[in-house]
């Protein structure tokens, strides 16, 4: 049979944490309620992030290129997740591990290349 009180500090752990959790979303919503500093003006309901309204609707379809780009950085970010525990381990790996990465990053570099001759990577 499982032995179940072994789970009971992992158990403990999640509900602190989500006492705490709550604690840190709902009291500061509710002690503003409760001082009267939660006051809506159409000042404070405006767009604050670029400064003027919106053009568009907000679910209107991006440029292919944004996701291009997007798509880039995540392989080039994984690239370098992939770097430094191949360099760490290279005593261990050889050769065999320094041919491995020379050609992933042959793969990358011609993919790189693809996009920069289309044009991926070029804003109008």
């Amino acid at each position: 049979m499982i032995d179940l009180e072994q789970y009971l500090p992992i158990l403990l752990f999640l509900g602190v944490a989500l006492a705490i959790s709550c604690v840190f979303v709902f009291l500061p919503m509710g002690v503003s309620r409760l001082t009267g500093t939660h006051n809506p003006t159409a000042e404070k309901l405006s767009e604050y992030e670029c400064g003027f309204p919106a053009f568009e609707e907000p679910r209107s379809q991006f440029d292919v290129r944004f996701y291009l780009v997007a798509i880039s950085f995540i392989i080039f970010d994984l690239e370098a997740s992939f770097l430094f525990p191949w360099a760490v381990s290279l005593d261990e790996t050889g050769w065999t591990g320094w041919l491995a990465m020379m050609s992933f990053l042959g793969i990358l570099a011609i993919g790189l290349t693809y996009e920069w001759k289309k044009g991926a990577l070029e804003w109008e």
